[in-house]
């Protein structure tokens, strides 16, 4: 909308469907978000609005609540559902303290999606072969494309921790700093867009699939989380003696209760499971352990102060809003049921089928379509509209005969 009608407060309204909108641009039957497809009032969070630093014309972003025209949040909202759940925490007098850490690819332009992604060329003129994880030169040949994307996060108050080359080609990591779950939530929504904006300008593509190239690890996002005392800030995962509590167990029960129910959440693409069924520290299980990559969820080494739980599950195409609302829902319940874990496992184990999770989008639709726990958390209408909007993205991907199927099956008998 114009920046005048935007100051004046002029309201801006949206058709519900449009939540439901699938990937592909269509929409389930009007029955999953009301068969009168009435408006929802987009309104401004006053502090996410941001001038576009990447922009040659004057433009702002506003990140909106969905509300319903009488006034509540729209159950059909991600971000809604994500302040429910804080909601829920700080009537228990706790405030959920959570990061991100975001994996992407940067590659040249693909404009024949049949052909795969391939590396930029570097300024030395020649394609980076994947030998460069963790180097401190790795990514010399996109310096103006990261020094950019640095002055872009500042302008934005985008503050990061850490960012390093991570093991795939052209493969890159972020760590954003830890902090309200909403407000990281918006951060990484942010960071991913601002991405690949600065990207196109630089004659670049960057990617968040899960596993957009074969024989090489997947993109996660990982969310690593703990609780606080909202009066206090006392993290409530460790006693005074620095010991872990009650509530970190419970945590962490809750967690493994919810994580097959919630993988479609957590993994919402086809592409998702390539990530998760060829395992490369992207562990598909409901396995607590200390500090073991193989564990779906990991406890990091830290100080008692810094007690958290990291959760493995989710990938870089994850909507970052919804994936912190399902981990952190899931260990609320925990904490409500006093929920206790499994025993920790270390070192290489097998994942007892208990602690499997679904690993194809199919079955994890299945198994979230059927929870009783989804729909107590975040409602029947988004659990059954999420469902059908996901299985129209599955439905399309039938529709596609696979080079793989063509160059295998087509010689068979």
């Amino acid at each position: 909308m114009t920046a005048e009608g935007f100051l004046e407060g002029r309201r801006l309204q949206m058709a519900r469907g449009v939540l439901l909108q699938c990937i592909m641009g269509g929409y389930p039957p009007a029955r999953f978000y009301g068969s009168d497809d009435g408006d929802l009032a987009l309104n401004a969070d006053p502090q996410q609005i941001h001038r576009l630093p990447w922009s040659s014309q004057p433009r702002a972003l506003a990140i909106c609540d969905a509300d319903e025209l009488s006034g509540e949040s729209s159950r059909l909202s991600t971000r809604g559902q994500l302040k429910e759940v804080i909601a829920r925490y700080a009537a228990r007098g706790l405030a959920p303290v959570v990061a991100t850490e975001l994996e992407f690819f940067v590659f040249a332009p693909n404009t024949d999606p049949t052909q795969p992604f391939q590396p930029p060329l570097g300024l030395d003129g020649r394609r980076e072969d994947g030998h460069s994880a963790f180097s401190v030169s790795s990514n010399n040949g996109l310096r103006p494309f990261f020094n950019e994307v640095y002055a872009c996060m500042a302008a934005l108050g985008l503050p990061r921790d850490t960012f390093m080359h991570e093991m795939g080609v052209s493969q890159f990591e972020i760590n954003l700093l830890h902090g309200d779950p909403l407000l990281l939530a918006d951060q990484t929504f942010l960071f991913k867009h601002l991405l690949k904006e600065v990207a196109l300008k630089h004659g670049l593509t960057v990617v968040c699939m899960a596993k957009p190239l074969a024989h090489t690890p997947g993109s996660s996002m990982h969310i690593h989380q703990s609780l606080v005392e909202s009066a206090s800030g006392r993290n409530v995962f460790s006693d005074e003696a620095g010991e872990p509590t009650a509530m970190f167990r419970h945590f962490i029960g809750g967690l493994q209760a919810g994580m097959a129910d919630f993988t479609a959440l957590f993994a919402p693409n086809v592409n998702s499971y390539q990530r998760l069924c060829h395992p490369y520290a992207s562990p598909n299980n409901a396995c607590w352990s200390h500090d073991n990559r193989a564990a779906g969820l990991r406890i990091p080494a830290s100080s008692p102060v810094a007690r958290r739980v990291e959760n493995r599950l989710p990938g870089a195409d994850a909507n970052p809003y919804l994936a912190i609302a399902a981990s952190l829902a899931a260990g609320l319940h925990g904490i409500e049921n006093e929920l206790e874990p499994t025993p920790a496992i270390q070192g290489e184990f097998a994942v007892p089928d208990s602690l499997s999770l679904p690993c194809t989008l199919h079955a994890a639709l299945e198994r979230l379509k059927r929870s009783q726990l989804a729909k107590e958390l975040f409602g029947n209408e988004f659990v059954e509209g999420y469902v059908a909007s996901k299985t129209m993205e599955l439905t399309s991907f039938f529709d596609e005969i696979t080079p793989w199927e063509r160059r295998v099956l087509a010689a068979q008998a």
